[in-house]
């Protein structure tokens, strides 16, 4: 669909050239001589990109700009000025301009900026078809005492705007938390970006994170809005921060000190005004001691922490999730959820999840999806090498033990629960998987895990 354009401007010349060179660029354009006019057009008609004059015979241009912002938020404002100064442009973004032009216009400058604003516009639109399609999923499925207090965590420091580390293994919902602390938060309604630090070369760091006019080196051929000014005043997430090199976390820190940048090639000052969300897999002060990540950026990101518990230590949560997971993934490829089970509920308890909740949502969607029983998923369709493993008990369990981890004990338990259930039916391995309710070749290779032998079995 074409993007409307409100074009206010006194010189009726201006108004008149613009308009016929926007039109052919197929945009639906309004013009209006004075903020007057243009308030009422901005209240009969769905606006998407503003263009204002700063100085008006009657009115000023930059309470237009104050008004739209707050009446109309959806409007993307660029200004435009003959007096245009370094002072007056800094004024203007601060005040919620997208960007501004100095008269006399240049037509190719005006499509970059109009073309970026639009594109800004995009994003945004894109933000809130995510958010709707993830209302219900931004959720921490668990109750585990560790996920209670990481909610009650994030819903404290969702009240404020400072920056935030999350520390948590690979896998473990970082993105996840910063999302849900995004849409906690004030921000809510303005963009969540995300940033693979690992992911991004280091030449194209800086261009992708500030991003660069035309021109400012060989490839580009048009201005580029780079992640901190798509974030606006929403939440710029930056994933796995402690990838990046000593020269980019030091144009990192520079941002984050003066709150401001430039992009790569130009010379305006651009305000930023999102909050910053770092997260690690690293022990970061660990790292800051070895001299590979920087102190002083260390103790301005991390004005709030949270640490995201790894999946093995929230066993409790597992059978929820695993739950989750499969209705989730069967309402995704419209079918029934099948049912889980026994048996890999059982291992599922058992396995030690090194990937996490991502390694666990992965298996029950490879497993809905290509399990040979559409009703039932079971161990037989768990991945031959994960079926292959198995997991040696250490030491006895003994009524009243206080040492050892949840998986050693549980592993103990099972044990000793099965070498009783034998030799309550006197060895008998048919009877003895009949009263557990799971498969006799399950029972045979849970025996053969433990190391428990059956005298009575031929």
């Amino acid at each position: 669909m074409n993007k409307s354009l409100l074009i206010v401007d006194d010189e009726l010349d201006i108004q008149s050239s613009l308009s016929f060179a926007l039109k052919d660029e197929g945009y639906e354009v309004f013009t209006a001589s004075s903020p007057a006019e243009a308030e009422k057009i901005l209240e009969s008609h769905a606006i998407d990109v503003g263009l204002y004059d700063v100085w008006f015979p009657e009115g000023d241009g930059l309470e237009l700009l104050q008004l739209t912002k707050a009446r109309y938020p959806h409007v993307s404002p660029v200004m435009m000025s003959g007096h245009g100064n370094i002072e007056l442009a800094l004024k203007s973004i601060r005040l919620g301009a997208y960007d501004f032009l100095e008269k006399p216009l240049e037509l190719e400058k005006v499509l970059v900026v109009l073309r970026n604003a639009v594109e800004a516009l995009d994003l945004r639109d894109e933000n809130r078809r995510l958010k709707k399609q993830l209302v219900g999923k931004i959720n921490f499925v668990g109750e585990s005492k560790g996920m209670i207090q990481l909610r009650a965590s994030l819903q404290k420091a969702a009240q404020v705007s400072s920056h935030m580390l999350i520390f948590g293994e690979n896998g473990s919902g970082k993105e996840l938390v910063a999302r849900l602390l995004h849409e906690l938060s004030t921000r809510k309604d303005r963009p969540f970006v995300a940033v693979n630090c690992a992911a991004m070369p280091e030449g194209l760091l800086e261009s992708e994170l500030f991003g660069h006019e035309k021109g400012a080196f060989t490839g580009a051929t048009s201005r580029h809005a780079g992640r901190f000014e798509q974030a606006g005043e929403g939440t710029l997430f930056l994933d796995e921060i402690a990838e990046l090199s000593p020269n980019a976390q030091g144009k990192l820190l520079r941002v984050l000190e003066e709150r401001s940048f430039e992009r790569v090639g130009g010379r305006t000052p651009i305000r930023a005004e999102a909050r910053v969300v770092a997260a690690t897999n690293r022990d970061l002060a660990a790292e800051v001691k070895s001299g590979r990540f920087r102190e002083d950026l260390y103790f301005r990101l991390n004005v709030l922490s949270v640490t995201v518990p790894p999946l093995r230590e929230r066993v409790e949560d597992i059978a929820q999730l695993a739950s989750y997971f499969v209705r989730a993934t069967s309402a995704e490829i419209g079918r029934t959820p099948p049912e889980l089970s026994k048996e890999l509920a059982n291992w599922m308890l058992a396995y030690e999840w090194p990937g996490n909740v991502r390694e666990l949502k992965n298996i029950i969607e490879r497993m809905v999806i290509m399990g040979a029983d559409p009703k039932s998923i079971g161990f037989s369709d768990l991945p031959e090498e994960l079926q292959a493993m198995t997991i040696k008990p250490k030491g006895n369990l003994s009524q009243g033990s206080e040492s050892g981890s949840l998986r050693e004990l549980r592993v103990l338990f099972e044990k000793s629960i099965l070498e009783k259930r034998l030799e309550s039916f006197a060895g008998n391995v048919t009877k003895t998987a009949e009263s557990l309710g799971i498969e006799r070749a399950h029972l045979h290779r849970k025996m053969k895990q433990y190391g428990i032998s059956s005298r009575n079995e031929a």
